[in-house]
This record gives structure tokens, sequence and C-alpha cells, in this order.
């Protein structure tokens, strides 16, 4: 299999001859301003690691850009947040640019680009503090400003995929923390828009992936994402469930993961035998059929790029 059949494979669920490995990092903000930079970096991490997809990167991109965010105070203000429309240079600059990584990659493997729900674009321009209380006094004019944000992300979605040639998302969902919402509140308040993109992107696609981002350390309650559906979960080993067999078995398609991708942890610390070792141990309990090998989340930029390589090298001798 080259690196398109076996990843299609993967997602899918079928058999693959090598079990799939994808890990991903954030590019330098020194490449953030020139595309055509930003695009060799992408491509030039390809090469270096030899993973069999690639997820890339939205940096720059992240917090929602509306003038209005800047300065609100009022949670009753984000009725007035209007969209951004298809031709706005946060949409269209992502998606010219996604298409020169795109073709950087020339043709070599799948590519997903990173896709944030709604609630999140908003929570990276306004933080987390004012996140919640705007959600808490008022939590229909968050519902409204995240189906706003919503049907925006829709456009850049089908910018992404038709346009600019990205195989499907990577969709981020977040704020799933045990602490932060009650079961009821997350489904209320935000699973609408959540689903809203993950539906039209799955329209459009068959190969997108969601992401159950841990990056706060503490487990998710998974239960809120129960009915989000995509040919494939990337979940947190580390903080939701370690073990693999019953991650698949618990989200019902093929899973991807394995590594701590948290600075300091095994995989920046071990030595290639042993990184080795532990690859063929997740391979061992993954199996050939519905496992992807990555991390719980990006890999940090002080991992040398030879580390990603040894884990797939250990993988295509299996």
């Amino acid at each position: 299999m080259n690196k398109r059949e076996r990843v299609a494979a993967a997602f899918k669920g079928q058999e693959t001859d090598h079990v799939p490995v994808c890990m991903w990092q954030h590019v330098p903000e020194k490449y953030w301003g020139d595309d055509d930079a930003f695009a060799r970096v992408q491509a030039k991490f390809l090469k270096d690691t030899d993973v069999d997809f690639m997820k890339l990167s939205g940096d720059k991109y992240f917090g929602w850009p509306s003038p209005m965010l800047e300065t609100i105070e009022k949670a009753e203000d984000l009725f007035k947040l209007a969209p951004l429309g298809a031709m706005h240079p946060y949409i269209r600059g992502q998606i010219e640019r996604t298409r020169k990584v795109v073709r950087a990659l020339e043709g070599e493997c799948p590519a997903l680009y990173l896709i944030f729900a709604p609630l999140s674009y908003i929570r990276l321009k306004i933080g987390y503090p004012k996140m919640m209380r705007f959600i808490r006094e008022n939590p229909e004019a968050m519902k409204q400003a995240c189906a706003v944000v919503a049907e925006d992300v829709k456009l850049l979605v089908r910018g992404i995929i038709q346009d600019a040639g990205a195989d499907g998302i990577f969709y981020s969902v977040q704020n799933g923390e045990e602490s932060r919402f009650t079961y009821e509140e997350y489904r209320s308040w935000v699973t609408p828009s959540d689903r809203a993109v993950l539906d039209y992107a799955n329209s459009l696609s068959e190969m997108n992936a969601i992401h159950f981002c841990a990056w706060e350390e503490e487990p998710n309650r998974l239960s809120v994402w129960e009915d989000y559906q995509a040919p494939v979960v990337s979940w947190s080993r580390q903080f939701d469930i370690m073990d693999i067999q019953e991650a698949r078995k618990h989200f019902g398609c093929t899973v991807w993961g394995g590594f701590d991708n948290r600075l300091g942890t095994f995989l920046y610390t071990a030595s290639r035998e042993e990184i080795q070792r532990e690859t063929a141990n997740l391979i061992a309990q993954g199996g050939k059929r519905g496992f992807i090998l990555g991390s719980d989340c990006s890999i940090h930029g002080d991992l040398p790029e030879e580390r990603i390589r040894w884990v797939v090298e250990a993988a295509r001798k299996i």
C-alpha cells in the first residue's frame, strides 16, 4: 500500500499493511506572514518525518476576527455578532494558504486541515473567563453567536476541501472537561453549533477526523460527544481512555492516538530503541484494523523530528 491507500483503508476500518502514523506540530510564528514559506515548512515536516498523512496547521488564524469581540463586556452584545462572509480575509486567507500547502505536498499523502468548533473560535478571541461568564449570564446570546460563527466556518470548510484540495478536516471540539459544563448544559449550549459544522463537513468528505481535545489535563465528559460522527476519532489516551481496544469500542470507529504529547514525557526523553519498542507495544494493542498511531495532541516544537521518524520506521516493520 502507498500512503493514500493505507490511510484510506484505516479511515474505513479496513486492515492495513502497516499501521499509519500521524503526529503534528505547530508552525513557528516567524513563518506566519509568508504563505510560501509556511507551505515549505509543512512540506519539510512530511519529508523529515515520513508520516502517512498530514494534519495541516491553522496557525495565525485562531481567534475569531470580529472587531466587536475585541471590546465586548456584556453577554447580550453577542446577539450583535455579524457574519464575516465567504470573501473575508480570515476565510480566504486560510483557503489560499492551504492550497499552497497541498500543492507543496505533491499528492504524496492525504491532508486534513485544522478546524475549531465555533465556541472555541470565540474563546480563542475573548479568553476562558469571559467565555464562561457570558455563556452563564446569557446562554442564548452565546448560542446565537456560535450559530453565526458556524455558518462562516462552513464556508471555510467548503473552501478548504473543494477549493484548496484538502482531503478533509481535523475537527477540534473542546470545552468538554467534566468541571466546565454539565451534560445538559453542553448539549443545549454547545452541541448545536458543533454539529452544524461537523455534519456539513461530513457531507463534503468521507475523510474527516474529530479531535476530542484534552489539553486542560482533565478528563472530558465524553458522553457529550456520543453522537458526533466521523470515520476517525483522535482522543487523549492519557486523560480519557487508556486502553486502545476500549477506545475503539467506545467511539465505534477507527481511533488515532497513543503517545503522550506533553513536553518532557516519554516521546521526548526515551532512547530510539525504547521508542521503537513502545511503538511495537502500541501496535500490538491496537492492531492493523481501526487504529492510527499518533499523539494526544500537538507535539511541542522542541521535539526533534527524527523522533517522530523513529516511530514511523518502527511501524513500517510490523
